[in-house]
């Protein structure tokens, strides 16, 4: 017998090494799928290629706003704004000489203002003057709309009036709804502010029958003498002033100050 340098290694065992070149091509085809798949999820799914269907909740996790139920995908609930049309089911308000009434007036400002806000999806209730709902009411906020004198009272009688609750629990919310209000109004309608608020928007009977937590304000649009002509044939730039005042405030949006001469 001859003598020989080399060693002759154990044969592996069949089945590890058939399990070996088994598993080795599954683990590469795996990987290679995963990478495809994810690959094609950023390139599909970017921020501008989404559908209308998939683009809201992948927008609610891409983002930082708050109020978004990211973990479920759902949208935020829909903010609710309540709208009082002055008068409404109580009494005629103030009666022009050509038989135009206040109410009348409050009421197609109001439907114009509710149909504006609903567009852009909020939540609104018209309601009416003494309406039972206002007992205990909670929403975002509620404004009551209506209109100032029809007699003539002297030139300097024209412009808007806006009166905030201060019996709601933060002041400083009545306080910002009511700049909300001024600055957005005169902005869109072009009238000035007349500054002399009355008792009975102070103290007006809605304020102290609502949840203290809703803030709320009244305004006046104006006269219905001095500007009868914006208030009945430009009611849509009316309503829209109001609606950019309400969404001032629910938006939280900044309110430029007054400069001053």
């Amino acid at each position: 017998m001859e003598n020989s340098s080399e060693t002759t290694l154990p044969n592996p065992t069949p089945g590890r090494e058939r399990n070996q070149k088994t598993r080795s091509p599954r683990i590469l085809q795996t990987t290679l799928i995963t990478a495809m798949v994810v690959a094609t999820l950023f390139v599909t799914f970017s921020p501008n290629s989404f559908s209308a269907g998939f683009k809201e909740p992948f927008s609610a996790i891409l983002t930082s706003e708050p109020n978004i139920a990211v973990l479920s995908g759902t949208a935020r609930p829909a903010i609710r704004i309540g709208i009082v049309s002055g008068h409404l089911g109580n009494d005629s308000g103030a009666v022009c000489e050509n038989g135009t009434t206040e109410a009348d007036v409050n009421l197609k400002i109001a439907t114009l203002v509710q149909q504006k806000l609903n567009a852009i999806g909020y939540e609104t209730d018209l309601l009416k003057e003494k309406d039972p709902r206002l007992t205990g009411y909670r929403a975002a906020v509620l404004l009551s709309i209506h209109n100032d004198s029809c007699d003539y009272i002297n030139d300097q009688a024209t412009g808007f009036k806006v009166a905030a609750a201060m019996s709601t629990h933060d002041t400083n919310l009545a306080n910002r709804l009511e700049g909300c209000l001024k600055d957005r109004y005169q902005r869109t309608t072009g009238l000035s502010l007349h500054d002399s608020v009355t008792n009975d928007m102070t103290f007006y009977h809605a304020f102290s029958e609502i949840d203290p937590s809703t803030p709320a304000a009244i305004i006046e649009t104006g006269f219905l003498k001095l500007d009868y002509d914006i208030l009945t044939t430009k009611t849509d730039l009316i309503a829209q002033g109001v609606a950019n005042g309400l969404i001032c405030f629910v938006r939280n949006e900044n309110i430029a100050p007054t400069s001053t001469p």
